[in-house]
């Protein structure tokens, strides 16, 4: 689970679907808390996935999308396209859990910077046609729901990742880490 958003974050459009991308971002950043090196590249699930991979891969997706909104895109076909995409989800040896922070934080505030800038959240883009999506006009509020689902879905994919590897839910990981207090449980009570 990710923490709850503050309300006082989400003043206008703008800073609530910020508010809530990154509250998804927590969750996948929270995964890997405490964790080693190997642990966090291993794949103990059915899935083929690992938390390492996971944090390379939402870090590439959304700089990619930040790159279509400002029209910073190659031209598909790309032979070497699908291998990227592939390659997303294995950090190499030296893509450490600390490098692949690093790069996540930076991209966050490369979007942040993206958005705010932004005269409108009904500014355009041309997103191009890729085999898995017809392409077109959005909207940059398009990408960031796009991007808080996209994260979502992998933070999900996280916790189970995480609760295999070591026992440790969301919730122990946002108490833990300090993302939220532990709220008093005594008050369901009665």
């Amino acid at each position: 689970m990710p923490t709850v958003v503050n309300s006082e974050a989400c003043k206008d459009e703008r800073s609530a679907l910020l508010a809530y991308l990154d509250a998804q971002r927590g969750g996948i950043r929270r995964a890997v808390h405490g964790l080693t090196e190997e642990q966090a590249r291993s794949a103990p699930s059915a899935s083929a996935l690992s938390l390492a991979g996971l944090i390379k891969h939402v870090t590439q997706a959304e700089r990619g999308w930040i790159r279509k909104g400002r029209g910073q895109v190659d031209e598909w076909p790309r032979k070497d396209a699908v291998a990227e995409f592939e390659a997303g989800f294995a950090p190499t040896d030296d893509e450490t859990v600390p490098v692949l922070l690093e790069r996540y934080e930076a991209v966050a505030r490369e979007t942040e910077e993206a958005v705010r800038a932004l005269s409108s959240m009904d500014d355009t883009f041309e997103s191009p046609r890729y085999p898995w999506d017809e392409g077109g006009t959005r909207t940059w509020r398009w990408l960031v729901l796009h991007l808080i689902e996209e994260v979502a879905r992998h933070a999900g994919h996280a916790d189970v990742i995480r609760e295999t590897i070591d026992g440790k839910g969301a919730f122990d990981l946002v108490f833990e880490t300090g993302a939220m207090p532990e709220p008093d449980w005594s008050l369901m009570e009665g």
